[in-house]
C-alpha cells in the first residue's frame, strides 16, 4: 500500500480544491409568468421560449 512520505499542507491540499466548488444556477424571468426558471428549460405553465409547448402543468 502507498503511504505518504510528507504530510500534505493544508495550503496545498486547499489549492488542489480549489475548482471543486459548486457553480451558481443561473435563472431567468420567464417571458409569460414573470416567475425565474431556468433557461432552456419549460417554464411551469409549459410554455418554452415563448410558445406553449405542453398542456401539462410541469411539476417542480
Amino acid at each position: 500500500m502507498a503511504v505518504p512520505k510528507k504530510k500534505t499542507s493544508k495550503s496545498r491540499r486547499d489549492m488542489r480544491r480549489a475548482h471543486h466548488a459548486l457553480d451558481k444556477i443561473n435563472v431567468v424571468e420567464d417571458k409569460t409568468t414573470g416567475e425565474l426558471k431556468r433557461p432552456h428549460h419549460v417554464s411551469v405553465d409549459g410554455y418554452y421560449n415563448g410558445r406553449q409547448v405542453t398542456t401539462d402543468k410541469v411539476n417542480r
